[in-house]
């Protein structure tokens, strides 16, 4: 019997990511390219670690292997994974040789120190403690282009491989969420809920995608609500406080999973009980704003048509005063990401492009009112990729005796 397929990016796909970027090194006629990102390196190759003070590098030459330059800490870990890539590694940091002297002294003995470079960064750099020199300084005589956003641009666009771990999270997000909506209760706190559900619904992936699965990050399912509860749901980006649930209360939740490093963003506004006529009045106007988001979405268009068609609904209602943010981000590796449906964003909506749609309204004293859910560009429109319920009924929660 074959072995399960993990759920990951394969090899074929990495090596034309590489081959990609190596075509516009060579349209703007340079040599390589080099990065210090965890992200791109990642991206390009498929060795996933844990930047810390230490840097990394990761070098690209056409016909040639990746070369990743790490810390010797990693050598298992970059043999155990199978990652096809030359191997050069430094001591520790900050040692007696400095790491970015040790890899010029690399990059020396392999003939490229001369080399043109388009470069992400001119150096390392962490919040971990990390300080080192630049590269060019320590390359006085190479020519070297920085490009910063050249790898990020690349993942704007998703493969289909990248929408297929995406939709695999959101299905593992769907069923926190369902076990988060059903364990809410007057008396819950949030933490109580919330890692209850996370570990069941984990529980549950593990079990089902059995050797499958590999994280590559954010292991299993999660859900919870980020402090988020009762008043304290008007704030978009509150923090996790250990809520008391109560009776009355409007819930902002979000859910998601961990599948091949991607992940997706479900969020749902909820209630303890029956909503207020308030609660239901500004629910309904979130809702007519999410529906206007959706409709708004073509390939071709700038994504600032997204959050237009959202802010016109806002001055329509009078709610000015309750807006708090822009209607959505892009999302895949990272849980926010390039480009933005916001006012102000004019990149152009493609196919495979993959956003959260999240237009919130933000009352102080009553609560917040936000859905969220992941969608893909498609040829002629969106596609929902998450699908929890959206309407008010199914989002209430009665209250027990």
């Amino acid at each position: 019997m074959a072995e399960p397929k993990p759920m990951i990016i394969d090899g074929d796909e990495y090596s034309a990511r590489r081959a990609r970027l190596l075509g516009e090194v060579s349209d703007r006629e340079l040599d390589g390219f080099i990065t210090f990102s965890g992200l791109s390196t990642f991206y390009l190759t498929g060795f996933h670690f844990l930047p810390t003070e230490r840097p990394a590098a990761c070098l690209l030459l056409p016909e040639q292997p990746p070369i990743l330059f790490l810390p010797h800490l990693e050598i298992e870990h970059v043999e155990a994974t199978g990652v096809k890539a030359d191997v050069y590694t430094y001591p520790e940091y900050p040692g007696t040789e400095h790491p970015m002297e040790h890899l010029v002294r690399i990059m020396d003995s392999l003939g490229i120190k001369g080399a043109s470079w388009m470069v992400e960064s001119l150096g390392y750099s962490s919040a971990e403690g990390y300080r080192g020199p630049k590269l060019d300084a320590l390359l006085p005589d190479a020519h070297l282009a920085l490009s910063p956003f050249i790898v990020e641009e690349m993942r704007m666009v998703k493969s289909p491989a990248e929408i297929d771990l995406i939709r695999e999270s959101a299905r593992w997000g769907n069923l926190a969420h369902t076990l988060l909506q059903e364990y809410c209760a007057p008396g819950q706190t949030e933490n109580e809920v919330s890692l209850r559900a996370s570990a069941e619904a984990s529980q549950a992936m593990m079990k089902t995608l059995g050797r499958t699965y590999v994280p590559l990050g954010r292991a299993g399912a999660s859900a919870g609500f980020r402090g988020q509860i009762g008043q304290n749901s008007a704030l978009p980006h509150a923090v996790n406080i250990n809520a008391v649930m109560q009776e009355g209360d409007g819930l902002v939740t979000g859910a998601s999973a961990g599948v091949g490093g991607y992940g997706s963003e479900l969020e749902r506004t909820m209630f303890l009980g029956a909503p207020s006529a308030q609660q239901r009045e500004y629910f309904e106007y979130m809702l007519q704003m999410q529906d206007a988001a959706f409709a708004a979405i073509r390939p071709g268009e700038p994504c600032s048509r997204v959050d237009a068609a959202v802010m016109r609904l806002f001055e329509k209602y009078d709610l000015a005063d309750y807006w708090r943010h822009h209607t959505g981000h892009a999302l895949g590796l990272l849980g926010h990401e390039a480009p933005f449906f916001d006012i102000g964003d004019d990149t152009l909506m493609r196919p495979g492009m993959v956003f959260s749609v999240e237009p919130g309204i933000y009352v102080p004293g009553i609560g917040g009112f936000r859905h969220s859910d992941t969608v893909v560009v498609t040829e002629t429109g969106m596609d929902l990729l998450t699908y929890y319920p959206r309407d008010i009924d199914s989002l209430t929660m009665p209250i027990r005796d």
